[in-house]
């Protein structure tokens, strides 16, 4: 994932040519047309150079040449002896998506976050998957051979009426929500709490979300600090509390964290700690991790920690829209043989050396992406240290434990893949009630958009 500035805008600007695929071409009776909607700079495009050529210990050599779109188009083609054309398009946000889908835009295949997949379930707006999908005896069936039993319940565990997410979405990427900082600068203990965003001893040196969703929960952790703390807490049913009464009270307590923040962003605090503009920063997991690695580059070391109050456990997954698949069995079929190709081991290393973020992907049987993981962080040193990861892999105890440096137990090893005892303080924020919406939507307006005293 390590590469220059120059190759990450090169890579953007293909992203950017990838949305602009000219729809309007005229398309032969024989070849599936597929069109594919995904967060902007969220798949492996490939143009990577020689010396990026991921060599493992088993003597495979992964590479991306060409696009996964791409490469997808003559995987399907040479499998199942048919041409599929991918109309490969980009978006920013969930909500940029819906808005996209509201406004006609028609899409087959596309990859929101759980809340907005649990949206679209509610509004019966998703194919459900085939059965043939979770076949673990089909030779291509990828995503059921090799998804992380723990992820798959995870998912599985978040239901919209009586059905869980599985019956409609794969999992593509997942994350948490935390704080990356610069350790000579912020200590570890302030670095493990949501109230370094409220502390006046970094004032304007920090940074939170401009999105919603994020900062309520990083200011609804602080709210309920002391539920939190109490013994055995009800993770999911306390960092999903969207009543009046605290909505009211996380508006003040963001209003105060606005103010001791340099700035509230989506994107620009990346640069920030590198260009030590700020000394923290609240990231999901796989930007932190694209901090940690260009800091280094510039000699900075950063670290990365999941507040000790509770996380944000979030999802993104691939979901079929009914409108779009429209009762073709083609079309679906291809549509899930995309989801599939994608999550061929060798894809999901392409994928995560690409973009930083971490896949549910972690193989079954196939050992390539622990092998990945080695790759990328693994150590013989000394004073290396046991990181056991086996929970994600699979069910047996002590099964895949990877020798790191110590550094990796705060660094970019423990942002992709945070331990057991962290991911049980973890809730889901699930997609709340219309009338739950229009709350915290004033919300933020209050908090975004008045002028308060200290601005005038």
């Amino acid at each position: 994932m390590k590469r220059l500035i120059a190759l990450f805008i090169a890579a953007t600007l293909a992203l950017a040519g990838c949305g602009a695929t000219d729809e309007t071409a005229p398309v032969s009776d024989d070849v599936i047309t597929l069109r594919i909607a995904n967060s902007e700079e969220y798949i492996d495009e490939g143009g990577w150079y020689a010396d990026e050529t991921i060599e493992l210990a088993d003597g495979q050599k992964i590479r991306g040449v060409d696009s996964l779109v791409s490469d997808y188009e003559k995987w399907y083609q040479e499998k199942y002896g048919k041409r599929v054309r991918v109309l490969y398009s980009t978006y920013g946000t969930n909500e940029d998506l819906y808005n996209q889908m509201t406004l006609g835009n028609s899409f087959d295949l596309v990859c929101p976050s759980e809340y907005m997949i649990m949206k679209l379930m509610r509004e019966k707006k998703l194919e459900p998957l085939s059965r043939e999908f979770y076949d673990t005896d089909h030779r291509y069936n990828y995503y059921a051979k090799g998804i992380s039993p723990y992820i798959y319940r995870r998912m599985e565990a978040l239901t919209e009426g009586s059905e869980p997410l599985t019956d409609y979405a794969a999992g593509y990427m997942w994350g948490t929500l935390g704080t990356v900082y610069n350790p000579a600068v912020v200590s570890d203990e302030d670095a493990s709490s949501y109230g370094i965003y409220l502390n006046r001893k970094y004032r304007k040196r920090i940074t939170i979300k401009d999105s919603v969703r994020d900062t309520y929960f990083a200011g609804l952790a602080i709210e309920k600090e002391k539920e939190l703390a109490a013994a055995d807490p009800d993770y999911a049913t306390i960092l999903n509390d969207t009543s009046q009464t605290t909505v009211d009270k996380v508006q003040d307590i963001i209003t105060d964290m606005r103010e001791n923040a340099y700035s509230m962003e989506t994107d620009t605090a990346k640069q920030d700690l590198v260009t030590r503009k700020a000394d923290a920063s609240l990231q999901w997991s796989g930007d932190g991790v694209f901090s940690m690695d260009q800091a280094e580059e510039d000699g900075l070391d950063l670290c990365y920690a999941v507040p000790e109050e509770g996380s944000n456990l979030w999802f993104d997954g691939w979901v079929m829209l009914k409108n779009g698949i429209n009762g073709d069995k083609d079309k679906k079929q291809a549509a899930e043989a995309f989801i599939n190709y994608i999550s061929k081991p060798d894809s999901v290393v392409r994928n995560m050396y690409y973009i930083g973020y971490t896949s549910a992907i972690t193989g079954g049987d196939d050992d390539t992406v622990f092998e990945y993981l080695e790759y990328t962080y693994g150590s013989d040193d000394d004073d290396a240290v046991d990181y056991d990861v086996s929970y994600l892999f699979d069910d047996r105890p002590g099964s895949h434990v990877l020798r790191t440096d110590r550094a990796q137990l705060k660094r970019q090893l423990y942002a992709q893949y945070p331990t057991e005892d962290v991911l049980a303080r973890c809730a889901v924020m699930k997609c709340f009630s219309d009338e739950a919406n229009r709350r915290i939507s004033q919300m933020w307006t209050n908090v975004r958009c008045y002028r308060f005293p200290w601005e005038r």
